[in-house]
């Protein structure tokens, strides 16, 4: 019973393959065949590379080269012009994909007593002539259009060869008549921002300019993901500012074809300005003429749009122009970036670093030899990866000999962020001679820092290289500040006030945190603030008895003693420095001008819990001035050997 199932089942497989390969292959292949006799071209429209429409009397509507190379259709009659690529695809699809109604021979006419005259197709209403691929092998092929079947929305069309009359749709009429308009690109750079690999701005001759101006070549190109200049100078461009004027660039369109009063010379043999844009394995050029004569005769005012003359390069031949001549409203904004280049298009930001990968910054002032240099060191590697990571502050004294203290973290971060942010108000000079550098300070440089960076060595391939970064801050007679980096290179004007941000003082980097905050378990159990001189009554004293706590104690007290005293045993159990006034502990303090003794004395007894259930205590003593200019307040500590200024915040 089984074989038989299987036998029958064999039988039907075979079968159905059998109908399948004989009969649905044959429908497929008549299909196709049907399809293509219903086309009206056939292998000469596979490779369509010129097009060309035709009017009554031969006169030429439109000439369409498909650019190889470049992948882009190029207008060639009545104009040289980028074509819109989607129009003219559109008219190369439509021709590709004619399909009639019906044909019939020619040769069938005569013996009908009708000629090509009756259809209208000995004078055409439109002719289409067209080339096929390579340019070396290229047959013309002409398709002519004649009148409107009578039959609904249907026209007459003569096949290349002459031998066919098909009859199609009418739009194909409509599709070649497209106006002029439609069919020119309407951008005058296709280039995009993602695409564009260099940018190039050459200044010509314009009296509204200086003339030193002149014949001024900007160029620069893309390097990953920065820019930079290649001419006039070498030096890093702002990738913001360059990415904005190619987008104006690309924003811009054509005003006017064949304007009136056409200037002489055109724009492409004296051109105020040349803009050429570089992308992948293409470029694309504008040249922009004299500006357009206003109606009214008052002068052009700063914002104000302007209208050029202008030309496009051609496609075929670099550095030729295309015949058209048109003209294109220049945005204030772009034309003023564009014609200042070397200074608007180029990177304001000094330095370039990446703030976590500094490891070391070596803080020095060369015009105070007596200064000696100090270092900020990292730590750890805590700040290759986020902005943690503590520093030390690292002194040379003579003798060579050195000292080690803890640093100012938020300090050096600020520093960081400061230098990592110091842009340029202006640019002197990208060159500078020795007189010039001279001037600007930069013999004896107000201030120089070295910012020592870590560089990844990768997986496997052994410590971190480090690089150094150079910065020189110099200042002329007027105490205006410079800026160079590595000693060489591009002057920058800056604005930066390195007395407050940079001093060299080891003071000014010391760690603000005084002492280790007391642990949640510590108590102040007392405090005691009276007057330095012998046998003065205290300002205030009070010692806590067994379990009373210091908001009970204070509850009896004034509203403005109990905020003062609780402020001051919230800042007690976490101690830190406003600033250091001096690193060696003194009986007297010079402040404002004149030396002062101590005014009060506080004392502060510390209590921690001991290993039996009794506590540990210690008294801790600061010294107080009066408080200096109403806001400064200076405390003294001869067990710390530090003066500095009360952080009252």
């Amino acid at each position: 019973m089984r074989t038989k199932v299987t036998l029958v089942l064999v039988f039907l497989n075979v079968a159905l393959f059998f109908f399948i390969f004989k009969f649905e292959r044959a429908w497929r292949t008549d299909d196709q065949l049907s399809e293509i006799r219903r086309r009206v071209l056939g292998s000469e429209a596979t490779d369509i590379r010129t097009l060309e429409v035709s009017g009554p009397g031969g006169q030429v509507l439109f000439s369409l080269a498909h650019d190889r190379e470049r992948d882009t259709w190029n207008l060639t009659k009545p104009l040289e012009w980028p074509a819109n690529p989607h129009a003219a695809s559109s008219l190369v699809q439509a021709l590709q994909l004619l399909d009639h109604e019906t044909s019939f021979p020619v040769k069938n006419l005569a013996a009908n007593g009708m000629s090509l005259a009756d259809y209208g197709l000995d004078k055409p209403r439109l002719t289409v002539a067209f080339t096929s691929g390579e340019s070396g092998a290229r047959a013309v092929s002409t398709l002519k259009i004649g009148n409107s079947a009578n039959s609904g929305n249907r026209l007459y069309v003569l096949s290349p060869d002459g031998e066919r009359i098909h009859v199609v749709g009418g739009g194909l009429a409509e599709t070649l008549a497209i106006p002029l308009a439609q069919l020119r690109s309407a951008e005058l750079f296709t280039i995009p921002v993602f695409e564009a690999q260099s940018l190039s701005v050459r200044l010509g001759s314009d009296p509204t300019r200086a003339t030193a101006t002149a014949g001024v070549r900007v160029l620069v190109r893309r390097a990953g993901a920065r820019w930079t200049f290649d001419t006039p100078f070498s030096g890093r461009g702002s990738k913001t500012a360059i990415d904005i004027a190619i987008s104006g660039l690309d924003a811009l369109r054509a005003k006017t074809f064949d304007p009136p009063n056409p200037p002489d010379p055109r724009p492409a043999a004296a051109p105020t300005l040349r803009l050429t844009l570089e992308g992948n394995g293409r470029s694309e050029t504008l040249y922009l003429g004299e500006r357009v004569a206003p109606a009214n005769a008052a002068p052009p005012k700063p914002d104000d749009e302007v209208e050029y003359y202008a030309q496009l390069e051609g496609s075929e031949q670099i550095g030729k122009p295309r015949a058209a001549l048109f003209t294109v409203v220049m945005p204030a904004k772009l034309l003023s970036t564009l014609l200042n280049a070397p200074v608007n298009l180029r990177e304001r930001q000094v330095l370039e670093f990446d703030p976590r990968a500094v490891t070391a910054l070596t803080l020095s002032s060369p015009l105070q030899p007596g200064l000696p240099p100090l270092t900020l060191q990292r730590l750890d590697s805590a700040g290759l990866t986020g902005e943690g990571g503590d520093w030390q502050l690292i002194r040379r004294g003579e003798a060579q000999s050195t000292t080690t203290l803890s640093a100012d973290r938020p300090a050096v971060q600020r520093l960081l962020d400061q230098l990592r942010l110091l842009s340029a108000d202006s640019f002197p000079s990208d060159a500078p001679n020795a007189e010039a550098l001279e001037t600007w300070g930069f013999n004896r440089p107000e201030r120089e820092v070295t910012l020592t960076l870590a560089e990844s060595a990768g997986a496997g391939k052994g410590p971190a290289k480090t690089v150094n970064l150079v910065l020189q801050l110099g200042t002329d007679p007027a105490r205006k500040v410079y800026a160079r980096v590595d000693r060489k290179g591009s002057v920058y004007a800056v604005s930066f006030d390195f007395e407050r941000e940079l001093p060299v003082l080891p003071l000014a980097w010391r760690n603000r945190q005084l002492r280790e905050p007391l642990p949640a378990a510590a108590r102040i159990s007392a405090l005691t603030l009276a007057p330095v001189a012998d046998g003065a009554a205290p300002v205030y004293t009070h010692t806590l008895a067994a379990g009373e706590t210091w908001e009970a104690a204070l509850a009896s007290e004034p509203a403005l003693r109990q905020e003062a005293v609780s402020a001051l045993l919230a800042q007690l159990r976490s101690l830190r420095a406003r600033s250091f006034l001096q690193d060696k502990f003194t009986d007297k303090i010079f402040v404002a001008g004149e030396e002062r003794p101590w005014k009060y004395k506080l004392d502060v007894t510390i209590a921690l819990p001991g290993g039996t259930g009794g506590e540990q205590t210690s008294v801790r003593t600061l010294f107080l001035s009066d408080r200096v200019g109403g806001a400064q307040l200076y405390a003294g500590s001869k067990e710390l050997d530090m003066v500095f200024a009360v952080d009252q915040g």
